[in-house]
Protein backbone atom coordinates (compact mmCIF):
# COMPACT_ATOMS: atom_id res chain seq x y z
CA UNK A 1 0.00 0.00 0.00
CA UNK A 2 1.44 3.40 -0.94
CA UNK A 3 2.26 5.31 1.41
CA UNK A 4 -0.33 9.12 2.62
CA UNK A 5 1.28 12.30 1.26
CA UNK A 6 2.09 15.18 2.81
CA UNK A 7 2.30 18.75 1.79
CA UNK A 8 3.79 21.63 3.67
CA UNK A 9 3.30 24.88 2.57
CA UNK A 10 6.48 26.94 3.58
CA UNK A 11 9.49 25.74 4.39
CA UNK A 12 9.88 27.98 7.99
CA UNK A 13 11.35 26.16 10.98
CA UNK A 14 7.69 25.16 11.88
CA UNK A 15 7.29 23.73 8.61
CA UNK A 16 10.73 21.91 8.32
CA UNK A 17 9.82 20.09 11.12
CA UNK A 18 6.75 19.03 10.89
CA UNK A 19 8.07 17.87 7.39
CA UNK A 20 11.04 15.66 8.83
CA UNK A 21 8.42 14.42 11.52
CA UNK A 22 5.82 13.73 9.09
CA UNK A 23 8.58 11.92 7.31
CA UNK A 24 9.51 9.84 10.06
CA UNK A 25 6.04 8.67 10.20
CA UNK A 26 5.75 7.47 6.90
CA UNK A 27 4.53 10.35 4.88
CA UNK A 28 5.90 10.81 1.54
CA UNK A 29 6.23 14.33 2.09
CA UNK A 30 6.78 17.55 -0.03
CA UNK A 31 7.62 21.32 0.70
CA UNK A 32 6.60 23.98 -1.35
CA UNK A 33 8.53 27.29 -0.40
CA UNK A 34 7.75 30.86 -2.46
CA UNK A 35 11.25 32.07 -1.85
CA UNK A 36 14.31 31.31 -3.34
CA UNK A 37 15.73 29.72 0.50
CA UNK A 38 14.33 27.85 2.98
CA UNK A 39 14.48 28.89 6.77
CA UNK A 40 11.39 31.37 6.73
CA UNK A 41 12.66 34.77 9.02
CA UNK A 42 14.73 32.72 9.84
CA UNK A 43 17.44 34.12 7.12
CA UNK A 44 20.66 35.79 6.17
CA UNK A 45 22.19 38.73 4.69
CA UNK A 46 26.17 39.79 3.72
CA UNK A 47 27.75 42.92 2.46
CA UNK A 48 30.92 44.26 2.58
CA UNK A 49 32.44 41.71 4.97
CA UNK A 50 29.69 42.02 7.42
CA UNK A 51 27.23 39.24 7.94
CA UNK A 52 23.78 39.28 9.69
CA UNK A 53 21.21 37.00 10.47
CA UNK A 54 17.90 39.06 9.85
CA UNK A 55 15.42 37.30 11.63
CA UNK A 56 16.09 35.36 15.02
CA UNK A 57 18.96 35.85 16.88
CA UNK A 58 18.87 34.45 20.38
CA UNK A 59 18.78 30.48 20.62
CA UNK A 60 17.17 28.88 24.26
CA UNK A 61 15.68 25.61 24.90
CA UNK A 62 18.34 24.03 22.06
CA UNK A 63 17.01 20.42 23.37
CA UNK A 64 13.91 21.21 20.96
CA UNK A 65 16.25 21.05 18.21
CA UNK A 66 17.68 18.03 19.85
CA UNK A 67 14.69 16.20 20.00
CA UNK A 68 13.78 16.80 16.73
CA UNK A 69 16.93 15.35 15.27
CA UNK A 70 16.87 12.80 17.43
CA UNK A 71 13.47 11.69 15.80
CA UNK A 72 15.07 11.11 12.96
CA UNK A 73 18.33 9.14 14.59
CA UNK A 74 20.63 12.04 14.04
CA UNK A 75 22.72 14.07 16.61
CA UNK A 76 22.46 17.67 15.67
CA UNK A 77 25.98 18.44 16.89
CA UNK A 78 26.93 16.66 14.22
CA UNK A 79 25.72 19.24 11.39
CA UNK A 80 25.41 22.58 13.95
CA UNK A 81 28.24 24.06 16.89
CA UNK A 82 25.83 25.23 19.76
CA UNK A 83 27.59 27.47 22.18
CA UNK A 84 26.33 29.16 25.46
CA UNK A 85 26.77 32.75 25.34
CA UNK A 86 28.05 34.79 28.61
CA UNK A 87 27.37 37.50 29.62
CA UNK A 88 23.71 36.84 28.18
CA UNK A 89 22.66 40.86 27.90
CA UNK A 90 24.02 43.72 28.58
CA UNK A 91 21.25 46.04 29.17
CA UNK A 92 21.24 49.86 29.70
CA UNK A 93 18.77 52.03 31.41
CA UNK A 94 17.67 55.64 30.47
CA UNK A 95 18.92 56.88 34.11
CA UNK A 96 22.62 55.88 33.26
CA UNK A 97 22.66 52.55 35.18
CA UNK A 98 23.94 49.52 33.57
CA UNK A 99 23.63 45.33 34.57
CA UNK A 100 24.64 42.64 32.95
CA UNK A 101 21.96 39.91 32.80
CA UNK A 102 24.28 36.31 33.20
CA UNK A 103 23.61 32.50 34.19
CA UNK A 104 26.11 32.53 36.90
CA UNK A 105 23.82 33.00 39.86
CA UNK A 106 26.40 34.84 41.90
CA UNK A 107 27.60 37.37 39.40
CA UNK A 108 24.11 37.95 38.90
CA UNK A 109 23.15 39.05 41.91
CA UNK A 110 26.38 41.05 41.96
CA UNK A 111 25.11 42.62 38.98
CA UNK A 112 21.39 42.78 40.75
CA UNK A 113 22.89 44.87 43.67
CA UNK A 114 23.95 47.83 41.77
CA UNK A 115 19.97 48.10 41.75
CA UNK A 116 18.22 46.46 44.80
CA UNK A 117 19.27 45.79 48.39
CA UNK A 118 18.03 42.39 48.92
CA UNK A 119 19.18 40.89 45.23
CA UNK A 120 19.61 37.09 47.04
CA UNK A 121 15.70 37.07 48.18
CA UNK A 122 14.11 38.64 44.92
CA UNK A 123 16.10 36.64 42.65
CA UNK A 124 15.89 33.27 44.55
CA UNK A 125 12.09 33.03 45.03
CA UNK A 126 11.52 34.62 41.49
CA UNK A 127 13.82 32.04 39.65
CA UNK A 128 11.96 29.12 42.10
CA UNK A 129 8.44 30.65 41.21
CA UNK A 130 10.24 31.02 37.27
CA UNK A 131 11.27 27.52 37.42
CA UNK A 132 8.07 26.06 38.36
CA UNK A 133 6.26 27.84 35.75
CA UNK A 134 8.66 25.92 33.29
CA UNK A 135 8.28 22.14 34.74
CA UNK A 136 4.58 22.76 34.81
CA UNK A 137 4.71 23.54 30.96
CA UNK A 138 7.19 20.16 30.51
CA UNK A 139 4.30 18.12 30.96
CA UNK A 140 1.54 19.90 28.86
CA UNK A 141 2.34 22.78 26.71
CA UNK A 142 5.74 21.42 25.36
CA UNK A 143 4.54 17.73 24.87
CA UNK A 144 1.07 18.23 23.36
CA UNK A 145 -0.59 20.10 20.78
CA UNK A 146 -2.91 22.36 23.28
CA UNK A 147 -6.11 23.88 21.65
CA UNK A 148 -7.17 26.50 24.61
CA UNK A 149 -8.21 25.14 28.58
CA UNK A 150 -10.03 21.74 27.76
CA UNK A 151 -7.02 20.65 26.66
CA UNK A 152 -5.04 21.58 29.18
CA UNK A 153 -7.03 20.06 31.72
CA UNK A 154 -6.53 16.71 30.49
CA UNK A 155 -2.87 16.84 31.65
CA UNK A 156 -3.26 18.78 35.00
CA UNK A 157 -4.99 18.91 38.48
CA UNK A 158 -6.58 21.82 39.52
CA UNK A 159 -3.84 22.55 41.90
CA UNK A 160 -1.13 22.48 39.17
CA UNK A 161 -3.55 24.76 37.02
CA UNK A 162 -3.47 26.97 40.05
CA UNK A 163 0.17 26.84 40.28
CA UNK A 164 -0.13 28.53 36.91
CA UNK A 165 -0.88 31.72 38.49
CA UNK A 166 -3.83 32.07 35.74
CA UNK A 167 -5.01 35.15 37.46
CA UNK A 168 -2.24 37.67 37.02
CA UNK A 169 -0.22 38.65 34.38
CA UNK A 170 3.36 38.73 33.89
CA UNK A 171 3.66 42.44 35.07
CA UNK A 172 1.96 42.48 37.85
CA UNK A 173 3.24 38.70 39.60
CA UNK A 174 7.32 40.61 38.27
CA UNK A 175 6.33 43.50 40.40
CA UNK A 176 4.79 40.84 43.83
CA UNK A 177 8.34 39.01 43.22
CA UNK A 178 11.04 42.20 42.37
CA UNK A 179 9.70 45.08 43.43
CA UNK A 180 12.14 47.13 41.46
CA UNK A 181 11.77 49.00 38.63
CA UNK A 182 14.89 48.17 36.81
CA UNK A 183 14.38 44.45 37.61
CA UNK A 184 10.60 44.74 36.59
CA UNK A 185 11.27 46.02 33.72
CA UNK A 186 13.90 43.58 31.93
CA UNK A 187 12.36 40.79 33.30
CA UNK A 188 9.33 41.77 31.59
CA UNK A 189 11.01 42.55 28.73
CA UNK A 190 11.52 38.78 28.16
CA UNK A 191 7.96 38.01 27.49
CA UNK A 192 8.68 40.27 24.08
CA UNK A 193 10.49 36.82 22.63
CA UNK A 194 7.49 35.73 22.04
CA UNK A 195 5.84 39.45 20.79
CA UNK A 196 3.10 40.07 23.67
CA UNK A 197 2.87 42.97 26.33
CA UNK A 198 3.87 41.63 29.59
CA UNK A 199 0.84 44.03 31.06
CA UNK A 200 -1.77 41.81 29.34
CA UNK A 201 0.47 38.48 29.22
CA UNK A 202 -0.55 35.21 31.26
CA UNK A 203 1.81 34.95 34.22
CA UNK A 204 2.86 31.70 33.10
CA UNK A 205 4.91 33.38 30.52
CA UNK A 206 7.15 34.56 33.33
CA UNK A 207 8.55 30.66 33.12
CA UNK A 208 10.92 32.57 30.61
CA UNK A 209 13.01 33.77 33.37
CA UNK A 210 14.09 30.45 33.93
CA UNK A 211 14.25 29.30 30.17
CA UNK A 212 17.23 32.24 30.10
CA UNK A 213 18.99 32.16 33.29
CA UNK A 214 18.40 28.55 33.71
CA UNK A 215 18.53 26.90 30.36
CA UNK A 216 20.69 29.69 29.00
CA UNK A 217 21.47 31.44 25.87
CA UNK A 218 23.23 29.97 22.71
CA UNK A 219 24.68 30.96 19.78
CA UNK A 220 24.88 28.83 16.44
CA UNK A 221 28.63 29.07 14.74
CA UNK A 222 28.13 30.99 11.49
CA UNK A 223 25.62 32.13 12.25
CA UNK A 224 21.79 30.94 13.52
CA UNK A 225 20.78 30.43 9.93
CA UNK A 226 23.06 27.31 10.07
CA UNK A 227 19.94 25.76 11.85
CA UNK A 228 17.96 26.40 8.45
CA UNK A 229 21.24 24.63 7.07
CA UNK A 230 21.22 21.72 9.21
CA UNK A 231 17.67 21.26 9.05
CA UNK A 232 17.33 21.40 5.19
CA UNK A 233 20.42 18.78 5.25
CA UNK A 234 18.61 16.32 7.06
CA UNK A 235 15.41 16.93 4.64
CA UNK A 236 17.64 16.11 1.68
CA UNK A 237 18.96 13.29 3.71
CA UNK A 238 15.24 11.83 4.24
CA UNK A 239 14.49 12.40 0.59
CA UNK A 240 11.94 14.99 1.21
CA UNK A 241 10.57 16.76 -1.72
CA UNK A 242 11.51 20.68 -1.65
CA UNK A 243 10.61 23.16 -4.17
CA UNK A 244 11.81 26.61 -3.81
CA UNK A 245 10.26 29.60 -5.52
CA UNK A 246 6.87 27.91 -5.42
CA UNK A 247 4.13 29.69 -4.26
CA UNK A 248 0.72 28.29 -3.96
CA UNK A 249 -2.32 29.76 -5.11
CA UNK A 250 -4.46 28.42 -2.82
CA UNK A 251 -5.60 25.33 -1.40
CA UNK A 252 -8.16 23.20 -2.96
CA UNK A 253 -11.17 21.86 -0.71
CA UNK A 254 -14.06 19.10 -1.39
CA UNK A 255 -16.54 19.56 1.63
CA UNK A 256 -15.03 19.21 4.83
CA UNK A 257 -11.61 18.13 3.34
CA UNK A 258 -8.44 19.58 1.59
CA UNK A 259 -7.46 17.64 -1.34
CA UNK A 260 -4.29 19.19 -2.41
CA UNK A 261 -2.65 22.82 -3.05
CA UNK A 262 -2.64 24.43 -6.36
CA UNK A 263 0.32 26.30 -7.97
CA UNK A 264 1.64 27.93 -11.28
CA UNK A 265 2.74 24.48 -12.48
CA UNK A 266 -0.57 22.72 -11.47
CA UNK A 267 -2.49 20.97 -8.46
CA UNK A 268 -0.59 18.65 -6.26
CA UNK A 269 -2.52 15.77 -4.64
CA UNK A 270 -2.57 15.76 -0.50
CA UNK A 271 -3.80 13.09 2.19
CA UNK A 272 -3.04 16.28 4.43
CA UNK A 273 -2.08 19.73 4.08
CA UNK A 274 0.08 21.91 6.89
CA UNK A 275 0.64 25.14 6.44
CA UNK A 276 3.12 27.16 7.58
CA UNK A 277 1.90 30.15 6.86
CA UNK A 278 0.16 31.95 9.78
CA UNK A 279 -3.57 30.64 10.12
CA UNK A 280 -5.28 34.10 9.55
CA UNK A 281 -3.58 34.26 6.14
CA UNK A 282 -3.74 30.75 5.17
CA UNK A 283 -7.86 31.68 5.50
CA UNK A 284 -7.75 35.04 4.03
CA UNK A 285 -5.65 34.51 1.05
CA UNK A 286 -5.27 30.49 0.46
CA UNK A 287 -8.55 29.30 0.84
CA UNK A 288 -10.78 32.10 -0.53
CA UNK A 289 -14.12 30.34 0.24
CA UNK A 290 -17.03 32.47 1.67
CA UNK A 291 -16.28 30.57 4.66
CA UNK A 292 -12.65 30.51 5.13
CA UNK A 293 -12.83 34.46 5.00
CA UNK A 294 -15.17 34.29 7.47
CA UNK A 295 -13.27 31.91 9.80
CA UNK A 296 -10.49 34.43 9.43
CA UNK A 297 -12.27 37.23 10.81
CA UNK A 298 -13.50 35.13 13.58
CA UNK A 299 -9.93 34.51 14.39
CA UNK A 300 -8.79 37.95 14.18
CA UNK A 301 -11.07 38.99 16.70
CA UNK A 302 -9.21 36.60 19.29
CA UNK A 303 -5.76 36.35 17.81
CA UNK A 304 -4.19 39.33 17.45
CA UNK A 305 -1.23 39.68 15.65
CA UNK A 306 2.23 40.13 17.81
CA UNK A 307 4.43 43.22 17.28
CA UNK A 308 6.29 43.65 13.71
CA UNK A 309 10.01 45.64 14.07
CA UNK A 310 11.92 48.02 12.18
CA UNK A 311 15.17 45.96 11.83
CA UNK A 312 18.74 48.12 10.58
CA UNK A 313 21.33 46.01 9.57
CA UNK A 314 24.53 48.14 10.26
CA UNK A 315 28.17 47.24 8.97
CA UNK A 316 29.85 50.05 10.92
CA UNK A 317 33.65 51.37 10.29
CA UNK A 318 34.95 50.72 14.18
CA UNK A 319 33.86 48.92 17.51
CA UNK A 320 31.61 49.69 20.21
CA UNK A 321 33.23 48.30 23.10
CA UNK A 322 30.30 48.66 25.52
CA UNK A 323 28.63 46.58 23.35
CA UNK A 324 28.17 42.45 24.34
CA UNK A 325 26.76 39.72 21.90
CA UNK A 326 23.14 40.86 23.34
CA UNK A 327 22.47 44.45 24.30
CA UNK A 328 19.18 46.16 25.08
CA UNK A 329 18.89 50.21 25.65
CA UNK A 330 15.97 50.32 27.71
CA UNK A 331 13.17 52.74 27.19
CA UNK A 332 12.30 55.24 30.47
CA UNK A 333 8.82 54.55 30.87
CA UNK A 334 8.40 51.26 30.01
CA UNK A 335 3.78 51.12 30.73
CA UNK A 336 3.64 54.33 28.45
CA UNK A 337 6.37 52.45 25.68
CA UNK A 338 3.61 49.25 25.99
CA UNK A 339 0.50 51.38 25.54
CA UNK A 340 1.55 53.28 22.92
CA UNK A 341 2.26 50.09 20.62
CA UNK A 342 -0.37 47.83 21.85
CA UNK A 343 -3.03 50.41 22.54
CA UNK A 344 -2.84 53.09 20.65
CA UNK A 345 -0.95 51.44 17.99
CA UNK A 346 2.04 53.41 16.69
CA UNK A 347 5.31 53.31 17.05
CA UNK A 348 6.86 54.32 20.80
CA UNK A 349 8.22 57.89 21.08
CA UNK A 350 11.25 56.17 23.67
CA UNK A 351 11.27 52.39 22.23
CA UNK A 352 13.68 49.79 23.85
CA UNK A 353 15.72 49.08 21.23
CA UNK A 354 17.82 45.61 20.68
CA UNK A 355 20.99 45.11 19.69
CA UNK A 356 22.79 41.89 18.68
CA UNK A 357 26.71 42.25 17.69
CA UNK A 358 27.55 38.09 16.73
CA UNK A 359 30.92 39.23 15.74
CA UNK A 360 31.39 39.18 19.90
CA UNK A 361 30.95 35.47 19.74
CA UNK A 362 32.17 34.73 16.23
CA UNK A 363 34.71 37.31 14.27
CA UNK A 364 33.91 35.84 11.12
CA UNK A 365 30.50 37.83 11.43
CA UNK A 366 32.57 41.08 10.47
CA UNK A 367 35.75 42.73 9.70
CA UNK A 368 38.61 42.91 11.88
CA UNK A 369 38.12 46.31 14.33
CA UNK A 370 34.63 46.74 12.33
CA UNK A 371 31.58 45.71 14.18
CA UNK A 372 27.87 43.83 12.22
CA UNK A 373 25.11 45.36 14.79
CA UNK A 374 21.64 43.94 14.45
CA UNK A 375 18.89 46.57 15.51
CA UNK A 376 15.59 45.72 16.08
CA UNK A 377 13.06 47.99 17.57
CA UNK A 378 9.67 46.55 17.86
CA UNK A 379 6.75 48.20 16.15
CA UNK A 380 2.91 47.77 15.99
CA UNK A 381 1.71 45.35 13.03
CA UNK A 382 0.02 46.91 9.72
CA UNK A 383 -3.66 46.76 10.94
CA UNK A 384 -5.79 45.32 7.93
CA UNK A 385 -8.58 48.09 7.64
CA UNK A 386 -6.98 51.27 8.14
CA UNK A 387 -3.34 50.98 6.93
CA UNK A 388 -1.69 53.78 8.21
CA UNK A 389 2.52 54.31 6.33
CA UNK A 390 4.55 54.89 9.04
CA UNK A 391 7.36 57.37 7.96
CA UNK A 392 10.77 54.81 8.28
CA UNK A 393 13.14 57.14 7.95
CA UNK A 394 12.28 59.10 10.62
CA UNK A 395 11.56 56.53 13.08
CA UNK A 396 15.19 55.49 12.41
CA UNK A 397 16.50 58.41 12.90
CA UNK A 398 14.28 58.44 16.85
CA UNK A 399 16.24 55.44 17.23
CA UNK A 400 19.44 56.17 15.42
CA UNK A 401 19.56 59.33 17.76
CA UNK A 402 18.30 57.28 21.18
CA UNK A 403 21.17 55.07 20.40
CA UNK A 404 24.09 57.71 20.36
CA UNK A 405 22.47 59.42 23.42
CA UNK A 406 22.60 56.72 25.73
CA UNK A 407 26.19 55.99 24.72
CA UNK A 408 26.97 54.94 21.18
CA UNK A 409 28.41 58.15 20.21
CA UNK A 410 29.01 58.78 16.70
CA UNK A 411 26.90 55.51 15.24
CA UNK A 412 25.97 57.38 12.30
CA UNK A 413 29.09 58.62 11.02
CA UNK A 414 30.43 54.44 11.35
CA UNK A 415 27.62 53.11 9.44
CA UNK A 416 29.94 51.63 6.49
CA UNK A 417 26.55 49.17 5.29
CA UNK A 418 22.98 48.87 5.53
CA UNK A 419 19.94 47.35 5.47
CA UNK A 420 16.45 47.78 6.71
CA UNK A 421 13.41 45.95 6.96
CA UNK A 422 10.23 47.09 8.10
CA UNK A 423 6.90 45.76 8.66
CA UNK A 424 5.85 46.33 5.02
CA UNK A 425 8.98 43.97 3.90
CA UNK A 426 8.14 41.07 6.52
CA UNK A 427 4.66 40.98 5.40
CA UNK A 428 5.55 40.68 1.75
CA UNK A 429 8.49 38.24 2.16
CA UNK A 430 6.73 35.64 4.77
CA UNK A 431 3.26 36.05 4.78
CA UNK A 432 3.23 37.75 8.10
CA UNK A 433 -0.01 38.35 9.49
CA UNK A 434 0.04 42.07 9.87
CA UNK A 435 4.13 41.73 9.43
CA UNK A 436 4.24 39.87 12.55
CA UNK A 437 7.23 38.44 13.95
CA UNK A 438 5.96 36.38 16.59
CA UNK A 439 3.10 34.58 15.31
CA UNK A 440 -0.21 35.87 17.53
CA UNK A 441 -0.25 37.33 20.57
CA UNK A 442 -0.68 35.70 24.24
CA UNK A 443 -3.26 37.86 25.86
CA UNK A 444 -4.88 36.69 29.12
CA UNK A 445 -8.19 38.50 28.10
CA UNK A 446 -8.38 37.53 24.37
CA UNK A 447 -7.63 33.99 24.62
CA UNK A 448 -6.15 32.63 27.71
CA UNK A 449 -2.86 32.87 26.50
CA UNK A 450 -3.72 30.01 23.91
CA UNK A 451 -2.58 29.87 20.39
CA UNK A 452 -4.70 29.29 17.20
CA UNK A 453 -5.45 25.27 17.26
CA UNK A 454 -2.98 23.12 15.07
CA UNK A 455 -5.86 21.54 13.54
CA UNK A 456 -7.89 23.45 11.32
CA UNK A 457 -11.67 24.20 12.49
CA UNK A 458 -12.84 23.98 9.00
CA UNK A 459 -11.22 21.08 7.49
CA UNK A 460 -10.63 17.73 9.18
CA UNK A 461 -6.80 17.38 7.32
CA UNK A 462 -5.81 21.21 7.54
CA UNK A 463 -2.98 21.85 10.28
CA UNK A 464 -1.29 24.71 11.02
CA UNK A 465 2.58 24.95 12.06
CA UNK A 466 4.02 27.83 13.20
CA UNK A 467 4.23 30.85 15.20
CA UNK A 468 0.63 31.63 15.28
CA UNK A 469 0.20 28.05 16.49
CA UNK A 470 0.59 26.60 19.74
CA UNK A 471 3.15 27.31 21.53
CA UNK A 472 4.01 30.31 19.92
CA UNK A 473 6.64 32.04 17.92
CA UNK A 474 10.86 32.43 18.64
CA UNK A 475 13.27 29.35 17.31
CA UNK A 476 12.52 26.76 19.73
CA UNK A 477 8.75 27.72 19.61
CA UNK A 478 8.33 27.27 16.42
CA UNK A 479 10.80 24.19 15.32
CA UNK A 480 8.58 22.48 19.04
CA UNK A 481 4.93 23.46 16.97
CA UNK A 482 6.27 21.34 13.84
CA UNK A 483 6.77 18.69 15.75
CA UNK A 484 3.57 18.70 17.84
CA UNK A 485 1.54 19.22 15.06
CA UNK A 486 2.91 16.31 13.35
CA UNK A 487 2.28 14.32 16.46
CA UNK A 488 -1.69 15.14 16.51
CA UNK A 489 -1.70 14.01 12.69
CA UNK A 490 -0.51 11.02 14.15
CA UNK A 491 -2.84 10.73 16.68
CA UNK A 492 -5.85 11.44 14.55
CA UNK A 493 -5.07 9.01 12.03
CA UNK A 494 -5.27 5.73 14.61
Amino acid sequence: MANQKAIVVGAGLGGMSAAIRLKADGYDVTVLEKNENTGGKLNQRSGKGFTFDTGPSILTMPWVLEQLFESVHRDIHDYITIKRVEPQWRTFFEDGKQLDVTGDLPTMLQEMAKVTDRPNSSLTSFLSYSQDMYDLCLKSFYKYSISGLGDLRKHHSFKELMQMDPMKTVAKANQEHLDNKHLEQLFNFLVMYVGSNPYSAPAILNQLAYVQLGLGIHYVEGGMYQIAEAMGKVMEELKIDVHLETSVSHIVTKGEEVTGVATASGTMEADVVVSNLEAIPTYRYLDGTKKGKKEAKQLEKKYEPTVSGLVLLLGTNKKFEQLEHHNFFFSDDPEKEFKEIFDKGKPAEDPTVYIGVSARSDETQAPDGKDNLFVLTHVPPLENKKRKGWDWEAYRKTVIEKLERMGLEGLEDSIDFEYQFAPEDLESLYGANGGSIYGVVADKKSNGGFKVPAQSALYDNLYFAGGSTHPGGGVPMVTLSGQLTADLIKSKQR
